[in-house]
């Protein structure tokens, strides 16, 4: 009896996503039978489709669609899925891509002196409830270098001058060195240039400590402060050359009163920010961000 009742804790123990997958996520022309041919391809070759989302934009006719699908139930791995896919997708004009689950994002994170989202995200990685290698942690402050060693992640330190653009270039190189596919900014206090922005195209996320589209630029807190706000927030969107209007993945508020200061506000905010940043970035890493003009589809 004991032995069955261990053996069954540990099964119940398990992550529930070990099994392998592949997610098929799609964007297209809205149209009939879309979601009834992929599902066909996927049967006819004995497929097990273990998560389904499905969204029509009937503003601008556009759809879009996300699939787990079980990888051990199909005959083929992921380069064959794609070869027989191809035809498919072209014939309905789709903007597709396919991912394995086990290959894990390789995320470069990059902050100044604040720690909380920072220390958030290594934690959630540390403990295997963030799916992704954590290549490096590049910052313009010494302040978290040894927070990073601690958790045995490369920390790189790279000072900000009057000229910026020996910073970025040492950034760059770096996150290319690494092979990143994210970049993660947990409060990383510069503004990026447009080169950096265009070559990382929806790959660079950030955490902006207000709910955009308000209060944008610095000190998000004493402006609402100032505003008198009865809420504040945060927003966690991909990067683009136009200052926080990027693409929106994740919000969240938290209610304020007329009796707080803007320390108050700050204290609570970054409870805000770590949440948003974690979940935004758990949304990108599982493929469940679709980006349509300057807006987002999150399929969860």
């Amino acid at each position: 009896m004991l032995g069955f009742l261990s053996s069954l804790l540990n099964r119940l123990s398990q992550p529930t996503n070990m099994k392998k997958h592949y997610r098929l996520t799609i964007s297209c022309p809205d149209q009939i039978g879309i979601v009834s041919q992929i599902s066909q391809f996927v049967a006819q070759h004995q497929g097990s489709i273990t998560e389904a989302n499905h969204h029509s934009d009937l503003q601008d006719n556009w759809f879009f669609m996300r699939h787990e699908i079980s990888a051990d139930s199909l005959p083929f791995g992921i380069e064959e899925f794609k070869h027989q896919f191809a035809p498919l997708a072209h014939s309905l004009n789709l903007q597709w891509s396919l991912t394995d689950s086990r290959v894990k994002n390789k995320v470069v994170l990059m902050c100044s002196k604040e720690s909380h989202c920072l220390s958030d995200i290594l934690n959630q990685w540390h403990s295997g409830d963030l799916s992704c290698d954590i290549a490096c942690v590049i910052s313009n402050h010494r302040d978290n270098e040894a927070l990073v060693k601690w958790y045995k992640i490369p920390f790189y330190y790279v000072p900000v001058d009057k000229d910026k653009s020996e910073h970025f270039a040492k950034v760059t190189q770096l996150i290319e060195q690494h092979q990143a596919q994210t970049i993660v900014l947990a409060r990383y206090m510069q503004i990026l240039p447009s080169a950096v922005c265009d070559k990382f195209h929806h790959q660079i996320i950030n955490i902006h400590h207000s709910f955009l589209p308000s209060f944008v630029g610095a000190k998000p807190y004493h402006q609402a402060y100032n505003r008198g706000v009865k809420l504040i927030g945060a927003t966690c969107h991909y990067v683009t050359q136009d200052l926080d209007e990027g693409p929106i993945i994740e919000q969240d508020v938290a209610r304020v009163s007329h009796r707080m200061t803007p320390s108050d506000m700050v204290r609570l905010g970054k409870d805000v920010e770590k949440r948003v940043l974690a979940n935004g970035l758990r949304f990108h890493l599982e493929g469940r961000v679709i980006v349509h003009n300057n807006k987002t589809v999150i399929l969860d």
